[in-house]
């Protein structure tokens, strides 16, 4: 490889980690724009559920096949990456194979990553006709209809070209090791159980051609992975980084348990006192400016939604699982994530085209994106965060704009109107004299 060769490539890994740099920056950003909540407590369950969730993928494989073909996806995408550390040194001094001198070991770590690579080809054409040819129900759903059903496949197709090309480089590799090429020692044909059967179409070449084969190869090999870096924050394979964040800030309280509002308990609190004045005007505070109840808008959402909403996958596994949706009812917890996303990233360009400050645009998410009956047919059974394979919860985002519906709007549901309307009159839900709630005893 030339100076020039060498110079090139220091200015593709610059320009490529430079622009996903800036991908993250902005992502940070969004994520900030979201109100405070406090997710430090417990750090050693924390660390479990990361360990457990993110990196052992135990949810995934509630569903043994899926799962089984995802960590074949996982674990070869990230094992097999490990040689581009290698490729970033050849690439920056010049170098060939510079960790071929492990000898052995080399040689076997080489043959496992064509090994995988094999396997994650094979998990990602059955993803391919999982989606395409025997369209699972999941995956045919109107919430993916346009972009996110193309970015499913274009990950799919990337994913595949990625490995055909590490697959072809090293064949071609082996072929000039055969040949005795200059600067391509031979480490073997055991380093190359996958490969070495591709070789042959190298036959009767010259060696002009095979050597200008790998090395195209091996541009568009490391070309491609920084673009598909970079394509991470436009696509839903941004869980690949985010997942492990999101499961170790997800929620340890029990499913069920919803949190209360600071500002409604304290006014409660201050109707129980027997000593206060009802009839005083409130302390002066700076910083008694009404706070929205509940959410309408991705701001008025917690970061570690906004967190959720990046992280989601799409896979469709929440929205099968849940009951409303199941009956027909308009309520998709993907699409809750998805639209929360749409929005935020919203939110973010218009941010980047005020320099840096937000200019109200008349949307929100509440309305624009999500419609009162999408949020009101939710059972608030937990189904969809009980499914996610990575912790997220589109429960906590309906219920937070649930109660903007109601505390904010007063535009609850008529039946839910008159079932708090008996509980404020009758001490229950249902419509009788509060002297006739102990009849039944007298029945039994």
């Amino acid at each position: 490889m030339s100076y020039l060769d060498n110079i090139l490539f220091a200015v593709l890994l610059v320009l490529g980690g430079g622009y996903f740099a800036g991908n993250v920056k902005k992502l940070i950003r969004n994520i900030k724009l979201g109100q405070d909540v406090d997710r430090t407590d417990n750090p050693s369950a924390r660390w479990k559920n990361m360990a457990m969730i993110a990196l052992g993928q135990s949810k995934m494989v509630r569903r043994p096949v899926a799962g089984f073909l995802h960590i074949l996806v996982y674990l070869g995408f990230i094992i097999i990456n490990i040689e581009v550390l290698e490729i970033v040194i050849d690439g920056l001094f010049g170098t060939h194979r510079v960790f071929s001198f492990m000898g052995g070991f080399y040689s076997f770590l080489i043959g496992s990553f064509e090994v995988l690579a094999l396997l994650v080809i094979i998990a990602v054409v059955t993803f391919w006709m999982r989606r395409n040819v025997v369209r699972l129900k999941r995956f045919v759903h109107g919430d993916l209809n346009g972009w996110p059903r193309n970015d499913a496949n274009y990950i799919l197709y990337f994913e595949t070209v990625l490995m055909c090309l590490f697959l072809f480089m090293n064949a071609a590799d082996l072929h000039l090791q055969t040949l005795g090429a200059p600067g391509y020692e031979s480490i073997g044909s055991s380093a190359f159980p996958i490969s070495q059967n591709i070789t042959p179409m190298f036959n009767g070449m010259s060696e002009s051609l095979v050597h200008l084969l790998e090395k195209g190869a091996w541009w568009l090999h490391i070309a491609g992975i920084l673009v598909f870096l970079n394509y991470l924050y436009f696509s839903k394979h941004l869980h690949i980084l985010l997942a492990f964040p999101n499961t170790y800030f997800a929620n340890l309280k029990p499913q069920g348990q919803f949190d209360n509002l600071e500002s409604v308990t304290n006014e409660v609190k201050l109707m129980m006192d027997p000593n206060a004045d009802p009839f005083a005007a409130p302390a002066p505070d700076a910083d008694a400016a009404h706070t929205k109840f509940g959410a309408s808008d991705v701001q008025d959402l917690n970061w570690v939604q906004l967190l959720n909403a990046y992280t989601c996958t799409e896979c469709g596994r929440c929205t099968s699982s849940c009951p409303a949706n199941q009956t027909g009812k308009k309520l998709s917890p993907r699409k809750i994530m998805m639209d929360t996303r749409d929005r935020l990233e919203e939110v973010g360009r218009n941010i980047d085209s005020n320099k840096g400050v937000f200019v109200p645009d008349g949307k929100s998410l509440l309305n624009d994106y999500i419609t009162p009956e999408e949020l009101w047919a939710c059972t608030s059974c937990n189904a969809c965060v009980e499914e996610c394979p990575v912790n997220i919860s589109p429960l906590s985002i309906i219920m937070d704009m649930r109660r903007y519906l109601v505390m904010e709007q007063s535009a609850a549901p008529t039946e839910l109107n008159a079932m708090m309307t008996n509980i404020e009159n009758n001490g229950a839900p249902w419509q009788y004299n509060q002297m006739d709630r102990l009849n039944w005893k007298d029945e039994a």
